[in-house]
C-alpha cells in the first residue's frame, strides 16, 4: 500500500491532500527516513507523524441528518442516489453545512466500527476509503459512483477519460422539443467559462472546450418537454448551457434559465389562489436529475467476464409531483 494511502485510513478525519502535503513537508517519517506520499510501506516498517500541537486541522466534513440511499454496491463499487441541497465536497465559504464526502466518511466509520474523536490521533484503519469518481450540481438528484478501493478508482477514472461510461439525465424544460419519437440529435457546441459572470459558464465558438451532450424525448406536454441528455464530453453545466444554447431552457434554472421555483399556476388555467395563503412551489431546485449510468463492471471475480452494469436512481418526489401535474393539466 501507498503511504499516502495507509495515512488515509489510519487517520480518515484528515484529507489526502492535507496529509500528502505533510509527507512533502518532510514531517512524515517511515523508518526514521524522509519519504514520498507513493512509497509503499512494508510489513513492520515505523511511520511517525509530526503534527503541532496548536496546528490548525482541517475539518472532517459533515454527514447529513438524513443517510443517503445506497443504489448498487459490491465488493470494489459504491452507487448512491444523492438528493437535491447536498454538494459533492464542503463548500469554500460553507465548510459546515453537510456534503456528499461527509456521509461517505460517516459510512465508512460505521463499517469499519471505528469512533474518532481527535483528528490527529491514529485510529484502527479504515476497511475501505470511499472515493467519489464524479460530481452532481449542488441542486441536480441522481445517481453518483464511488470506489471503495484504489484499484477501482483507476479503472473507472479511465473509463471516463475513455468515454465508456454512459450518463443519462432527465432534464424538464421550456418549450415543445421539435425532436420526433425515438429521434436523437447531438448538440455540438464549445463550452468555456463566462467572463462576464463569475462560476458561469457559456457557450464560447472562439475559445471554448469541445462539448456534445445527446438528447432525445421521453415524454411531452404542452409547452414543456422532458428530454433525455447524454453528455458525450464533461464539461462544467455542459447540459444546462447546451439546453439553454439551443432555446429549451431547464424549467427551474437560477443561471441560465428564468426560474427559481416552478408552481401550480404557471400551467393550470383558472388557478384559483387562496386568500391570505402563499402558492407552495412545486419544485425549487434545477429540474435536472441523473437517472441512469451504463459501464463495464470494473473488477469483476476473478476468472469471471465483466458484467455490464446499469445502475437507475428513482425520480425524486418533487419532480415527480411536477410531471404529474403536467399530465394532469397539460397533456399532449
Amino acid at each position: 500500500m501507498e503511504l499516502d494511502e495507509f495515512l488515509c485510513l489510519s487517520f480518515p478525519l484528515l484529507n489526502k491532500g492535507y496529509l500528502r502535503r505533510q509527507v512533502r513537508d518532510g514531517r512524515v517519517l517511515v523508518d526514521g527516513a524522509p519519504a514520498l506520499p507513493s512509497q509503499r510501506l512494508r510489513v513492520d516498517q515505523i511511520v511517525i507523524l509530526d503534527f503541532e500541537e496548536d496546528e490548525d486541522l482541517p475539518d472532517a466534513p459533515v454527514a447529513p441528518a438524513v443517510k443517503v440511499p445506497i443504489l448498487y454496491e459490491d465488493p470494489h463499487l459504491l452507487a448512491l442516489d444523492k438528493p437535491a441541497g447536498l454538494a459533492a465536497e464542503p463548500e469554500r465559504w460553507a465548510r459546515s453545512n453537510a456534503s456528499l464526502s461527509g456521509a461517505l466518511l460517516e459510512l465508512a466509520l460505521e463499517r469499519s466500527g471505528t469512533e474518532v474523536e481527535d483528528a490527529a490521533a491514529p485510529s484502527a484503519p479504515l476497511s475501505f476509503r470511499p472515493r467519489l469518481l464524479h460530481r452532481l450540481d449542488k441542486d441536480t438528484t441522481g445517481v453518483v459512483l464511488v470506489a471503495k478501493d484504489i484499484e477501482c478508482e483507476r479503472v473507472l477514472r479511465a473509463a471516463f477519460e475513455q468515454g465508456t461510461i454512459h450518463k443519462t439525465y432527465w432534464a424538464l424544460v421550456e418549450g415543445s422539443h421539435p425532436l420526433g419519437d425515438g429521434e436523437h440529435e447531438i448538440i455540438d457546441l464549445p463550452i468555456g467559462p463566462d467572463a462576464r459572470r463569475s462560476g458561469r459558464m457559456r457557450v464560447d465558438r472562439a475559445e471554448g472546450k469541445p462539448a456534445q451532450t445527446r438528447i432525445a424525448v421521453v415524454e411531452r406536454f404542452h409547452g414543456y418537454t422532458l428530454l433525455a441528455a447524454s453528455p458525450l464530453t464533461g464539461r462544467t453545466h455542459q447540459i444546462r448551457v447546451h439546453l439553454c444554447e439551443t432555446g429549451f431552457p431547464l424549467v427551474v434554472d437560477p443561471f441560465y434559465g428564468r426560474r427559481k421555483s416552478f408552481a401550480l399556476s404557471e400551467f393550470k388555467r383558472d388557478y384559483r389562489k387562496k386568500p391570505g395563503v402563499a402558492e407552495p412551489a412545486l419544485i425549487e431546485r434545477l429540474t435536472l436529475h441523473a437517472h441512469a449510468i451504463e459501464f463495464d463492471e470494473p473488477c469483476p471475480p476473478a476468472g469471471a467476464p465483466a458484467r455490464k452494469l446499469r445502475i437507475e436512481a428513482p425520480l425524486p418526489k418533487d419532480l415527480t409531483r411536477v410531471l404529474k401535474q403536467l399530465r394532469k393539466f397539460r397533456p399532449r
